[in-house]
């Protein structure tokens, strides 16, 4: 009864609050529309905890509420400590890097042996279909030629940590998920620019070299660095534990931040091209998922090899692609897909593997029925 109670008053609550933002809008008193907008993000951030099936959906709705505060306040995220946020953005995803590096094992490459094949497909259809399928739709669609270069150096990067997760979520094959995150990560320097190089080289100056050791930089060099650290000071339990713990947390928070200061700098760019780029995102990540289910059931692997490759070839390291353009010093414009796909992802993602989670538990419950009758 009282947890009914908490519900009917949180949905008053959001309703309340979008009413807010909807009159304050009308009225053009914009700054209390923007607080009164992001409160409802926030709020509906809280309300999911409360299940089982939306609490994936919290993190996503907190990123969304920040990126909204960005928008309605772009100030507030520009400059701190007297230091441009950007400058902050290579940092935070070379300390994530390095979080991965520290939770890395030899079991993470145990699927090449085991399924090598359903690792050869997932990692050449995530390099295969999402630089493609970028590029078509950066292609048909009247962006401007760094905004359009952003959408493909989404599909160009690798995989991002958030598909572990959701495979989790979906019940899916963990074992795989680990090792195409692993190869795909690894293979980053070498395939990510090449990708650039080919389908963006003519409208926009991409130095492969460059945009290698970069990504060398970004990722590589951290993730050893995480690996020496984890086999010199995580050898107790407790230690590994405990830095697993800190470093999760802060991805989650460095992420966040990350999509903020990059939203808060192509603040005016997104304000003419947001609506419009947010769809090109879902239908290049949804794209993915549905390319990737399908090729892989194409080779006749098992249900959860394919529910993993599609989840893996559809999730993007967002972040990766984001610190890439502010590298090339293009945060305002090419950085702008990868923030807004980062969000979206995580909430794609998650609504993906809920639903076939309970698609797999109602199986299971089917047959769990049809045994007991059987008895």
């Amino acid at each position: 009864m009282i947890l009914k109670n908490i519900k009917t008053l949180a949905a008053a609550s959001l309703l309340l609050m979008l009413a807010a933002f909807g009159v304050c809008t009308a009225a053009g008193w914009f700054a209390a529309g923007g607080i009164a907008l992001a409160l409802f993000w926030f709020a509906a951030a809280g309300a999911a905890k409360f299940s089982e099936n939306t609490k994936p959906f919290s993190y996503p709705l907190v990123v969304i509420g920040c990126v909204t505060t960005s928008m309605y306040f772009p100030g507030l995220y520009e400059s701190w400590f007297g230091f441009k946020t950007t400058g902050f953005v290579i940092p935070i995803l070379q300390v994530i890097m390095f979080g991965m590096g520290t939770q890395l094992a030899l079991k993470d490459f145990r699927q090449i042996i085991v399924q090598p094949g359903a690792v050869f497909v997932g990692v050449g259809a995530q390099f295969l279909i999402m630089p493609l399928v970028g590029f078509t739709i950066a292609s048909l669609m009247p962006f401007e030629p760094e905004v359009a270069a952003g959408i493909i150096l989404v599909g160009c990067v690798p995989c991002g940590i958030a598909s572990n997760v959701m495979n989790f979520l979906a019940k899916a094959n963990i074992a795989l998920s680990l090792s195409l995150t692993t190869v795909a990560t690894l293979l980053g320097p070498i395939m990510t620019p090449l990708w650039m190089n080919w389908l963006v080289g003519e409208s926009l100056d991409i130095d492969y070299w460059k945009m290698a050791g970069d990504i060398v930089n970004l990722v590589i060099f951290p993730i050893a660095a995480g690996l020496v650290f984890k086999a010199i000071f995580l050898r107790k339990e407790s230690a590994a534990r405990f830095v697993e713990k800190f470093l999760g947390v802060f991805s989650m928070v460095g992420l966040l931040l990350t999509i903020v200061f990059i939203n808060a700098a192509g603040r005016d760019n997104l304000m003419r091209i947001g609506a419009l780029l947010i769809v090109a995102c879902l239908l290049h990540n949804c794209g993915g998922y549905f390319l990737g289910y399908w090729l892989a059931r194409l080779f006749r692997f098992d249900e959860k090899s394919c529910r993993t490759i599609a989840i893996e070839v559809g999730m993007q390291n967002g972040g990766l692609a984001a610190g890439l353009a502010l590298q090339m010093g293009k945060a305002a414009t090419m950085g702008l897909a990868p923030a807004i796909c980062s969000p979206l992802m995580n909430i794609t993602g998650a609504s993906l593997a809920i639903w076939w989670r309970k698609k797999t538990e109602r199986q299971e419950e089917k047959n769990n029925t049809k045994n007991g009758i059987k008895k």
